[in-house]
């Protein structure tokens, strides 16, 4: 199942922030998210998001990340 819109257009934002549509939309997908730690101190923001942790783990190795860093969630529809 394909991202329901490119998957560029869902980085950098808050999950907690989607609107009841984007969710709905985004059932079923995967995202990731930079793990807390004291060092960090990461904003919670959407890095990678698509149909599989594997897919979002190639996005994130694509732009240099280190996928170790991030934990994969599945989103959940709204309700």
């Amino acid at each position: 199942m394909p991202a329901p819109a490119a998957a560029s257009s869902w980085v950098g934002r808050d999950p907690d922030r989607f609107t009841i549509e984007e969710r709905k939309a985004l059932a079923g997908q995967w995202m990731a998210i930079e793990i807390y730690t004291p060092a960090t101190l990461p904003l919670r923001r959407v890095q990678a998001i698509g149909a599989s942790p594997a897919e979002c783990i190639a996005q994130l190795a694509a732009r240099g990340l280190d996928p170790r860093n991030f934990e994969f969630t599945l989103i959940d529809p709204p309700y």
